[in-house]
């Protein structure tokens, strides 16, 4: 199938990476306002401005696409191009003010992730991408790299607290097994596989906002991005997911992962 043409789509969602940068920076040198959602986790007042000014912007220029967002209800889901924002990937670090957060931005293209922008404003790192056609950080191209056992792979985990049970089970099996884990890289660690600096992502309690824009990036720079049963991504996932630069590495950490 032939995918659409990029050009403008990505050109605009950077401008949305502008936006939210300029007022994540600034946010940062303030005294934050911060409450407690319904699921226990953080969310602040720049949370929602951000988001707010990103949905602006989108219906004035897109009013035909949909908008999945974290903060806001999910305005027509159903259209063929839906924005999949996630105003600060991280919103904890944010407040402890480790500069691992984000500003997540994707356009899904009938229901799937296409394209993505990952943008840290403390770091000046932003990873653009479309799927299975390029992946860019900082203008330049990038490319996954190639892991042959699981044994040899550096792998991310957010949070394994976000895990169930049983998922945490399959994941210890992972865990184990590799050569390391680093933890608690929120979206950079998707951005860093993007590069070719890390082998396996494997995520819990994720949700469509949280994984679109790194799954298109990761799927332009060559990569693999799924569901712990090795489906593809959807707006109603379960929330497990997993990345692997190495199509043999994915495949062997679904054989732990989906119970089979």
């Amino acid at each position: 199938m032939t995918q659409p043409d990029h050009t403008e789509f990505l050109a605009f969602a950077e401008t949305l990476a502008d936006i939210s940068r300029d007022m994540l920076l600034k946010a940062a040198k303030q005294k934050l306002d911060i409450e407690i959602k319904a699921d226990a986790s953080f969310v602040t007042t720049t949370d929602k401005a951000v988001e707010t000014a990103l949905r602006t912007r989108i219906l004035e220029t897109y009013p035909d696409h949909g908008i999945l967002g974290e903060e806001f209800p999910s305005v027509n889901t159903d259209a063929e191009f839906v924005w999949v924002l996630d105003p600060i990937d991280g919103t904890a670090p944010f407040i402890a003010g480790i500069p691992v957060y984000g500003t997540l931005i994707s356009l899904a293209w009938k229901g799937a992730p296409w394209l993505g922008v990952i943008d840290h404003p403390v770091t000046s790192d932003r990873w653009t991408g479309v799927a299975h056609e390029f992946a860019r950080h900082n203008g330049t191209p990038v490319k996954v790299r190639t892991c042959g056992a699981l044994e040899q792979a550096l792998v991310t985990c957010s949070n394994a607290d976000f895990m169930a049970a049983d998922a945490r089970a399959r994941f210890d099996v992972i865990r184990k097994r590799a050569q390391y884990v680093q933890y608690g890289g929120s979206c950079y660690a998707y951005g860093v596989m993007a590069s070719g600096r890390t082998d396996l992502g494997v995520d819990g309690g994720m949700d469509a906002f949280d994984v679109y824009a790194p799954a298109a990036v990761i799927l332009g720079a060559g990569g693999h991005f799924c569901d712990w049963q090795g489906q593809p991504l959807s707006f109603d996932m379960d929330g497990h997911v997993l990345a692997a630069g190495d199509k043999s590495l994915l495949d062997e950490a679904l054989a732990i992962l989906s119970g089979a």
